[in-house]
Protein backbone atom coordinates (compact mmCIF):
# COMPACT_ATOMS: atom_id res chain seq x y z
CA UNK A 1 0.00 0.00 0.00
CA UNK A 2 2.81 2.39 0.92
CA UNK A 3 4.53 1.78 -2.44
CA UNK A 4 1.30 2.51 -4.27
CA UNK A 5 0.92 5.81 -2.38
CA UNK A 6 4.50 6.81 -3.22
CA UNK A 7 3.93 5.92 -6.88
CA UNK A 8 0.69 7.89 -6.98
CA UNK A 9 2.40 10.86 -5.37
CA UNK A 10 5.26 10.72 -7.92
CA UNK A 11 2.80 10.57 -10.82
CA UNK A 12 0.87 13.51 -9.38
CA UNK A 13 4.03 15.59 -9.03
CA UNK A 14 5.12 14.75 -12.57
CA UNK A 15 1.72 15.79 -13.91
CA UNK A 16 1.85 19.01 -11.92
CA UNK A 17 5.36 19.81 -13.15
CA UNK A 18 4.34 19.00 -16.72
CA UNK A 19 1.49 21.49 -16.44
CA UNK A 20 3.75 24.23 -15.07
CA UNK A 21 6.29 23.67 -17.83
CA UNK A 22 3.50 23.87 -20.41
CA UNK A 23 2.46 27.20 -18.89
CA UNK A 24 6.07 28.37 -19.13
CA UNK A 25 6.18 27.32 -22.77
CA UNK A 26 2.89 29.02 -23.62
CA UNK A 27 3.93 32.25 -21.92
CA UNK A 28 7.28 32.38 -23.74
CA UNK A 29 5.84 31.61 -27.15
CA UNK A 30 2.94 34.04 -26.73
CA UNK A 31 4.59 36.92 -24.86
CA UNK A 32 8.33 36.28 -24.84
CA UNK A 33 10.75 39.20 -24.84
CA UNK A 34 14.04 37.38 -25.60
CA UNK A 35 13.90 38.04 -29.35
CA UNK A 36 13.01 41.74 -29.07
CA UNK A 37 15.63 42.19 -26.35
CA UNK A 38 18.18 40.48 -28.61
CA UNK A 39 17.32 42.84 -31.44
CA UNK A 40 17.96 45.81 -29.16
CA UNK A 41 21.24 44.35 -27.95
CA UNK A 42 22.46 43.65 -31.48
CA UNK A 43 21.19 46.75 -33.28
CA UNK A 44 21.31 49.45 -30.59
CA UNK A 45 24.36 48.23 -28.64
CA UNK A 46 26.23 46.15 -31.23
CA UNK A 47 29.68 44.60 -30.73
CA UNK A 48 30.63 44.30 -27.05
CA UNK A 49 34.31 43.45 -26.75
CA UNK A 50 35.52 43.74 -23.15
CA UNK A 51 36.71 47.23 -22.32
CA UNK A 52 34.88 48.84 -25.24
CA UNK A 53 32.11 51.46 -25.12
CA UNK A 54 29.77 48.76 -26.49
CA UNK A 55 30.48 46.53 -23.50
CA UNK A 56 29.78 49.41 -21.10
CA UNK A 57 26.48 50.17 -22.83
CA UNK A 58 25.54 46.48 -22.75
CA UNK A 59 25.98 46.46 -18.96
CA UNK A 60 23.64 49.41 -18.65
CA UNK A 61 21.01 48.02 -21.00
CA UNK A 62 20.88 44.46 -19.68
CA UNK A 63 20.51 45.82 -16.16
CA UNK A 64 17.50 47.73 -17.49
CA UNK A 65 16.13 44.58 -19.15
CA UNK A 66 16.42 42.65 -15.88
CA UNK A 67 14.57 45.35 -13.98
CA UNK A 68 11.83 45.36 -16.62
CA UNK A 69 11.67 41.55 -16.40
CA UNK A 70 10.70 41.95 -12.74
CA UNK A 71 13.83 40.81 -10.93
CA UNK A 72 13.60 41.42 -7.18
CA UNK A 73 17.03 43.00 -7.26
CA UNK A 74 19.54 43.95 -9.96
CA UNK A 75 23.15 44.69 -9.20
CA UNK A 76 26.62 44.85 -10.74
CA UNK A 77 29.74 42.91 -9.81
CA UNK A 78 32.87 44.93 -10.63
CA UNK A 79 35.76 43.17 -12.36
CA UNK A 80 38.86 44.36 -14.18
CA UNK A 81 38.97 43.16 -17.79
CA UNK A 82 41.47 43.17 -20.66
CA UNK A 83 41.16 45.97 -23.21
CA UNK A 84 42.35 44.77 -26.62
CA UNK A 85 41.65 46.92 -29.67
CA UNK A 86 41.82 45.86 -33.32
CA UNK A 87 42.64 49.22 -34.85
CA UNK A 88 42.42 49.83 -38.59
CA UNK A 89 41.43 47.04 -40.97
CA UNK A 90 44.07 44.39 -41.55
CA UNK A 91 45.78 44.14 -44.94
CA UNK A 92 47.40 41.04 -46.43
CA UNK A 93 48.83 39.95 -49.79
CA UNK A 94 50.53 36.93 -51.24
CA UNK A 95 53.49 38.17 -53.31
CA UNK A 96 54.05 35.88 -56.27
CA UNK A 97 57.21 34.83 -58.10
CA UNK A 98 56.02 36.54 -61.29
CA UNK A 99 55.81 39.95 -59.61
CA UNK A 100 52.02 39.97 -59.14
CA UNK A 101 50.05 39.39 -55.95
CA UNK A 102 46.63 38.44 -54.66
CA UNK A 103 44.89 39.72 -51.50
CA UNK A 104 44.56 37.68 -48.33
CA UNK A 105 41.23 37.91 -46.51
CA UNK A 106 42.50 38.12 -42.91
CA UNK A 107 41.62 39.40 -39.44
CA UNK A 108 43.87 39.68 -36.42
CA UNK A 109 43.46 37.10 -33.70
CA UNK A 110 42.17 38.47 -30.42
CA UNK A 111 44.83 39.48 -27.87
CA UNK A 112 47.47 39.40 -30.62
CA UNK A 113 50.18 42.02 -30.96
CA UNK A 114 50.21 44.17 -34.07
CA UNK A 115 52.84 44.23 -36.75
CA UNK A 116 55.39 47.03 -37.07
CA UNK A 117 53.98 50.12 -38.81
CA UNK A 118 55.28 48.91 -42.16
CA UNK A 119 53.84 45.43 -41.71
CA UNK A 120 55.84 42.23 -42.09
CA UNK A 121 57.07 40.60 -45.28
CA UNK A 122 58.57 37.11 -45.14
CA UNK A 123 58.59 33.71 -46.81
CA UNK A 124 55.77 31.40 -45.73
CA UNK A 125 55.80 27.77 -44.71
CA UNK A 126 52.61 25.69 -44.62
CA UNK A 127 51.90 23.00 -42.02
CA UNK A 128 48.75 21.11 -41.16
CA UNK A 129 49.64 20.22 -37.56
CA UNK A 130 52.21 20.70 -34.82
CA UNK A 131 54.02 17.50 -35.74
CA UNK A 132 54.85 18.95 -39.14
CA UNK A 133 55.90 22.23 -37.54
CA UNK A 134 58.26 20.51 -35.11
CA UNK A 135 59.71 18.41 -37.93
CA UNK A 136 60.73 21.60 -39.74
CA UNK A 137 62.57 22.82 -36.64
CA UNK A 138 64.29 26.17 -36.34
CA UNK A 139 66.09 25.69 -39.62
CA UNK A 140 62.82 25.48 -41.53
CA UNK A 141 60.86 28.09 -39.56
CA UNK A 142 63.19 30.89 -38.47
CA UNK A 143 62.43 34.22 -40.13
CA UNK A 144 59.27 32.88 -41.80
CA UNK A 145 55.51 33.17 -41.47
CA UNK A 146 53.88 29.90 -40.42
CA UNK A 147 50.58 29.06 -42.13
CA UNK A 148 48.54 26.57 -40.10
CA UNK A 149 46.22 25.00 -42.65
CA UNK A 150 44.29 22.66 -40.35
CA UNK A 151 40.81 21.85 -41.61
CA UNK A 152 38.05 21.30 -39.06
CA UNK A 153 37.17 17.61 -39.23
CA UNK A 154 33.78 17.34 -40.99
CA UNK A 155 33.24 13.76 -39.85
CA UNK A 156 32.22 14.78 -36.33
CA UNK A 157 28.48 15.27 -36.04
CA UNK A 158 28.98 17.59 -33.08
CA UNK A 159 30.90 20.52 -34.54
CA UNK A 160 32.16 21.56 -31.09
CA UNK A 161 34.34 18.46 -31.09
CA UNK A 162 35.93 19.51 -34.37
CA UNK A 163 36.30 23.06 -33.06
CA UNK A 164 38.07 21.81 -29.95
CA UNK A 165 40.65 19.95 -32.03
CA UNK A 166 41.24 22.84 -34.42
CA UNK A 167 41.26 25.50 -31.72
CA UNK A 168 44.73 24.63 -30.47
CA UNK A 169 46.25 26.14 -33.62
CA UNK A 170 44.64 29.48 -32.88
CA UNK A 171 45.36 29.48 -29.15
CA UNK A 172 48.81 27.85 -29.08
CA UNK A 173 49.96 28.22 -32.68
CA UNK A 174 51.63 31.64 -32.48
CA UNK A 175 53.79 30.75 -29.49
CA UNK A 176 54.65 27.30 -30.87
CA UNK A 177 55.83 28.98 -34.08
CA UNK A 178 57.65 31.77 -32.23
CA UNK A 179 59.59 29.17 -30.26
CA UNK A 180 61.16 28.10 -33.57
CA UNK A 181 61.89 31.65 -34.74
CA UNK A 182 58.79 32.47 -36.81
CA UNK A 183 57.99 36.15 -37.33
CA UNK A 184 54.23 35.77 -37.88
CA UNK A 185 51.38 33.28 -38.07
CA UNK A 186 48.37 32.73 -40.32
CA UNK A 187 45.70 30.33 -39.03
CA UNK A 188 42.98 28.79 -41.18
CA UNK A 189 39.62 29.99 -39.87
CA UNK A 190 37.88 27.59 -37.48
CA UNK A 191 34.80 26.92 -39.57
CA UNK A 192 33.49 23.84 -41.39
CA UNK A 193 32.23 25.81 -44.40
CA UNK A 194 34.10 27.28 -47.35
CA UNK A 195 33.38 31.01 -47.50
CA UNK A 196 35.08 34.39 -47.46
CA UNK A 197 34.50 35.28 -43.80
CA UNK A 198 37.56 35.01 -41.54
CA UNK A 199 36.75 34.30 -37.89
CA UNK A 200 38.65 35.88 -35.03
CA UNK A 201 39.07 34.43 -31.51
CA UNK A 202 41.62 34.62 -28.73
CA UNK A 203 45.19 33.49 -28.87
CA UNK A 204 47.31 32.92 -25.76
CA UNK A 205 50.95 33.86 -25.72
CA UNK A 206 53.46 31.76 -23.82
CA UNK A 207 55.65 34.20 -21.90
CA UNK A 208 58.72 32.05 -22.61
CA UNK A 209 58.70 33.07 -26.27
CA UNK A 210 58.44 36.28 -28.31
CA UNK A 211 54.96 37.59 -29.06
CA UNK A 212 54.46 37.60 -32.83
CA UNK A 213 51.60 38.94 -34.98
CA UNK A 214 48.87 36.40 -35.73
CA UNK A 215 45.91 36.47 -38.09
CA UNK A 216 43.10 34.18 -39.24
CA UNK A 217 42.43 33.71 -42.94
CA UNK A 218 39.05 32.79 -44.43
CA UNK A 219 38.58 29.15 -45.42
CA UNK A 220 38.39 30.08 -49.10
CA UNK A 221 41.53 32.14 -48.65
CA UNK A 222 43.28 29.21 -46.99
CA UNK A 223 42.48 26.97 -49.95
CA UNK A 224 43.70 29.59 -52.42
CA UNK A 225 46.94 30.15 -50.53
CA UNK A 226 47.57 26.43 -50.12
CA UNK A 227 47.02 25.84 -53.86
CA UNK A 228 49.44 28.64 -54.72
CA UNK A 229 52.05 27.24 -52.35
CA UNK A 230 51.66 23.79 -53.88
CA UNK A 231 52.48 25.32 -57.27
CA UNK A 232 55.50 27.10 -55.72
CA UNK A 233 54.22 30.40 -57.08
CA UNK A 234 54.34 32.30 -53.75
CA UNK A 235 57.52 34.24 -53.05
CA UNK A 236 56.56 35.97 -49.79
CA UNK A 237 53.61 36.98 -47.64
CA UNK A 238 52.92 40.52 -46.52
CA UNK A 239 50.46 41.47 -43.83
CA UNK A 240 49.85 44.45 -41.59
CA UNK A 241 47.76 44.56 -38.41
CA UNK A 242 47.11 47.48 -36.08
CA UNK A 243 45.94 45.78 -32.90
CA UNK A 244 47.27 46.28 -29.40
CA UNK A 245 46.54 45.51 -25.77
CA UNK A 246 45.81 48.52 -23.56
CA UNK A 247 45.61 48.72 -19.78
CA UNK A 248 42.89 46.72 -18.01
CA UNK A 249 39.65 48.60 -17.45
CA UNK A 250 36.78 48.32 -14.99
CA UNK A 251 33.70 46.45 -16.16
CA UNK A 252 30.91 44.42 -14.56
CA UNK A 253 28.91 41.24 -14.39
CA UNK A 254 25.20 42.07 -14.40
CA UNK A 255 23.06 40.06 -11.95
CA UNK A 256 19.28 39.91 -11.61
CA UNK A 257 17.80 37.90 -8.76
CA UNK A 258 14.53 36.38 -7.59
CA UNK A 259 14.80 35.53 -3.91
CA UNK A 260 13.77 32.00 -2.88
CA UNK A 261 10.78 31.67 -0.59
CA UNK A 262 12.00 28.67 1.47
CA UNK A 263 15.71 28.27 0.84
CA UNK A 264 16.96 31.74 -0.12
CA UNK A 265 20.60 30.80 0.54
CA UNK A 266 20.52 28.04 -2.07
CA UNK A 267 21.50 29.71 -5.33
CA UNK A 268 20.62 28.70 -8.88
CA UNK A 269 22.65 30.54 -11.52
CA UNK A 270 21.53 30.85 -15.14
CA UNK A 271 23.55 32.91 -17.57
CA UNK A 272 25.49 33.71 -20.70
CA UNK A 273 28.39 36.00 -21.51
CA UNK A 274 27.67 39.61 -22.34
CA UNK A 275 30.89 40.40 -24.18
CA UNK A 276 31.34 39.58 -27.85
CA UNK A 277 34.02 39.91 -30.48
CA UNK A 278 34.23 43.16 -32.36
CA UNK A 279 33.57 41.95 -35.91
CA UNK A 280 29.80 41.58 -35.59
CA UNK A 281 26.83 41.87 -33.25
CA UNK A 282 27.51 38.77 -31.16
CA UNK A 283 23.98 37.51 -31.73
CA UNK A 284 24.50 33.77 -31.25
CA UNK A 285 27.74 34.28 -29.29
CA UNK A 286 26.36 35.05 -26.81
CA UNK A 287 23.52 37.49 -27.08
CA UNK A 288 21.09 34.59 -27.25
CA UNK A 289 22.30 33.06 -23.98
CA UNK A 290 22.02 36.39 -22.17
CA UNK A 291 18.53 37.13 -23.46
CA UNK A 292 17.35 33.61 -22.64
CA UNK A 293 18.60 34.03 -19.07
CA UNK A 294 16.78 37.34 -18.66
CA UNK A 295 13.66 35.67 -20.03
CA UNK A 296 13.87 32.98 -17.34
CA UNK A 297 13.42 35.74 -14.77
CA UNK A 298 10.60 37.35 -16.75
CA UNK A 299 8.56 34.17 -17.22
CA UNK A 300 8.77 33.26 -13.53
CA UNK A 301 7.44 36.67 -12.61
CA UNK A 302 4.82 36.74 -15.36
CA UNK A 303 3.35 33.41 -14.21
CA UNK A 304 3.58 34.23 -10.52
CA UNK A 305 5.91 31.32 -9.86
CA UNK A 306 7.54 31.76 -6.47
CA UNK A 307 10.69 29.62 -6.53
CA UNK A 308 11.70 27.97 -3.28
CA UNK A 309 15.36 28.66 -4.06
CA UNK A 310 17.00 31.86 -5.23
CA UNK A 311 17.41 32.27 -8.98
CA UNK A 312 20.12 34.51 -10.39
CA UNK A 313 20.39 35.48 -14.04
CA UNK A 314 23.99 36.52 -14.71
CA UNK A 315 25.43 38.35 -17.70
CA UNK A 316 29.09 37.40 -17.42
CA UNK A 317 31.69 39.85 -18.75
CA UNK A 318 34.88 38.88 -20.60
CA UNK A 319 34.40 35.25 -21.51
CA UNK A 320 35.94 35.74 -24.95
CA UNK A 321 39.43 36.90 -24.08
CA UNK A 322 39.99 36.50 -20.38
CA UNK A 323 37.18 34.82 -18.36
CA UNK A 324 37.49 37.55 -15.76
CA UNK A 325 33.74 37.74 -15.13
CA UNK A 326 33.26 34.04 -14.50
CA UNK A 327 36.24 33.96 -12.18
CA UNK A 328 35.03 37.04 -10.30
CA UNK A 329 31.54 35.57 -9.85
CA UNK A 330 33.03 32.39 -8.34
CA UNK A 331 35.44 34.42 -6.18
CA UNK A 332 32.54 36.38 -4.71
CA UNK A 333 30.46 33.22 -4.35
CA UNK A 334 33.11 31.71 -2.08
CA UNK A 335 32.64 34.62 0.35
CA UNK A 336 28.82 34.67 0.40
CA UNK A 337 28.24 31.78 2.83
CA UNK A 338 25.56 30.40 0.51
CA UNK A 339 25.13 27.11 -1.31
CA UNK A 340 25.51 27.36 -5.08
CA UNK A 341 23.58 24.26 -6.01
CA UNK A 342 23.30 24.54 -9.79
CA UNK A 343 24.55 26.70 -12.64
CA UNK A 344 23.10 26.56 -16.15
CA UNK A 345 24.87 28.23 -19.05
CA UNK A 346 23.73 28.92 -22.60
CA UNK A 347 26.74 29.65 -24.82
CA UNK A 348 26.32 27.44 -27.87
CA UNK A 349 23.95 29.57 -29.92
CA UNK A 350 20.24 30.13 -30.11
CA UNK A 351 19.50 27.11 -32.28
CA UNK A 352 17.00 24.30 -31.65
CA UNK A 353 17.71 22.74 -28.23
CA UNK A 354 18.71 19.08 -28.30
CA UNK A 355 19.18 18.66 -24.54
CA UNK A 356 21.76 19.25 -21.84
CA UNK A 357 25.24 18.23 -20.84
CA UNK A 358 25.96 18.13 -17.12
CA UNK A 359 28.79 17.68 -14.66
CA UNK A 360 27.49 16.64 -11.26
CA UNK A 361 27.71 14.15 -8.43
CA UNK A 362 26.05 10.75 -8.75
CA UNK A 363 23.07 11.88 -6.65
CA UNK A 364 22.71 15.10 -8.63
CA UNK A 365 22.88 13.19 -11.93
CA UNK A 366 20.19 10.78 -10.77
CA UNK A 367 17.80 13.61 -10.01
CA UNK A 368 18.54 15.45 -13.28
CA UNK A 369 17.96 12.27 -15.27
CA UNK A 370 14.68 11.64 -13.46
CA UNK A 371 13.31 14.81 -15.07
CA UNK A 372 14.22 13.81 -18.61
CA UNK A 373 10.66 12.71 -19.62
CA UNK A 374 9.38 16.21 -18.83
CA UNK A 375 11.57 17.61 -21.63
CA UNK A 376 10.51 15.16 -24.34
CA UNK A 377 7.56 17.30 -25.56
CA UNK A 378 10.04 20.09 -26.29
CA UNK A 379 12.53 17.99 -28.23
CA UNK A 380 15.27 18.16 -25.59
CA UNK A 381 15.99 14.45 -25.62
CA UNK A 382 19.73 14.26 -24.99
CA UNK A 383 20.87 14.27 -21.35
CA UNK A 384 24.61 13.61 -21.47
CA UNK A 385 27.27 13.49 -18.79
CA UNK A 386 30.00 16.08 -19.22
CA UNK A 387 29.06 19.68 -19.80
CA UNK A 388 28.62 23.10 -18.30
CA UNK A 389 30.30 26.22 -19.64
CA UNK A 390 33.38 28.39 -19.38
CA UNK A 391 31.83 31.03 -17.13
CA UNK A 392 30.22 28.63 -14.68
CA UNK A 393 33.19 26.24 -14.60
CA UNK A 394 34.89 28.10 -11.72
CA UNK A 395 31.88 27.22 -9.51
CA UNK A 396 32.55 23.47 -9.70
CA UNK A 397 34.88 23.40 -6.65
CA UNK A 398 31.93 24.68 -4.59
CA UNK A 399 30.02 21.48 -5.34
CA UNK A 400 27.82 23.21 -7.89
CA UNK A 401 26.17 21.01 -10.50
CA UNK A 402 27.04 22.46 -13.91
CA UNK A 403 24.60 22.20 -16.80
CA UNK A 404 25.11 23.40 -20.35
CA UNK A 405 22.29 23.90 -22.83
CA UNK A 406 23.13 21.91 -25.97
CA UNK A 407 21.46 23.32 -29.07
CA UNK A 408 21.88 21.78 -32.50
CA UNK A 409 25.48 22.51 -33.47
CA UNK A 410 25.39 22.23 -37.26
CA UNK A 411 25.27 25.96 -38.10
CA UNK A 412 26.96 27.54 -35.11
CA UNK A 413 30.55 27.31 -36.33
CA UNK A 414 29.55 28.89 -39.66
CA UNK A 415 29.00 32.16 -37.74
CA UNK A 416 31.16 31.86 -34.65
CA UNK A 417 33.46 34.89 -34.18
CA UNK A 418 32.71 36.13 -37.72
CA UNK A 419 31.02 39.24 -39.08
CA UNK A 420 28.01 37.09 -39.99
CA UNK A 421 27.01 36.57 -36.32
CA UNK A 422 24.15 39.06 -36.54
CA UNK A 423 20.57 39.30 -35.31
CA UNK A 424 19.16 38.21 -38.68
CA UNK A 425 20.86 34.81 -38.24
CA UNK A 426 18.69 33.99 -35.20
CA UNK A 427 15.30 32.27 -35.43
CA UNK A 428 12.77 33.61 -32.94
CA UNK A 429 11.12 30.22 -32.58
CA UNK A 430 14.38 28.36 -31.97
CA UNK A 431 15.48 31.01 -29.49
CA UNK A 432 12.18 30.70 -27.60
CA UNK A 433 12.28 26.91 -27.54
CA UNK A 434 15.74 26.99 -26.01
CA UNK A 435 14.44 29.43 -23.41
CA UNK A 436 11.56 27.09 -22.57
CA UNK A 437 13.84 24.17 -21.72
CA UNK A 438 16.20 26.42 -19.76
CA UNK A 439 13.33 27.86 -17.72
CA UNK A 440 11.95 24.36 -17.16
CA UNK A 441 15.27 23.13 -15.76
CA UNK A 442 15.61 26.17 -13.52
CA UNK A 443 12.04 25.70 -12.28
CA UNK A 444 12.60 22.03 -11.40
CA UNK A 445 15.82 22.73 -9.51
CA UNK A 446 14.17 25.66 -7.73
CA UNK A 447 11.38 23.40 -6.51
CA UNK A 448 13.26 20.21 -5.65
CA UNK A 449 16.90 21.17 -5.28
CA UNK A 450 19.82 18.95 -6.22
Amino acid sequence: MFCLLVLASSISLAQSDSMVIKQISDEIFMHGQAYSNLKYLCKKVGPRLSGSPGAALAVEQTARMLREAGADSVYLQPCMVPHWVRGDKEVGRALLQNGTSFPLNIVALGNAVGTPAAGITAPVVEVTNFKELDALGKEGVKGKIVFYNYRMDPRYINTFRAYGEAGVYRSQGPSRAAALGAVGVIVRTLSPVLDDHPHTGATRYDEQFPQIPAVAISTNGAVQLSDALAKKSVKQIYFKTNCKMLEDVLSYNVVGEIKGTEFPNEIITVGGHLDSWDLAEGAHDDGTGCMQSIEVIRVMKALGIRPKRTIRAVMFMNEENGLRGGNKYAEIAKTENKKFIMALESDAGGFTPRGFGFSATAAQKERILSWKPLFHPYGALEFNEGGGGADIGPLRPLGTALIGLNPDSQRYMDLHHAKTDVFEAVSERELNLGTVVMAAMVYLVSQYGL
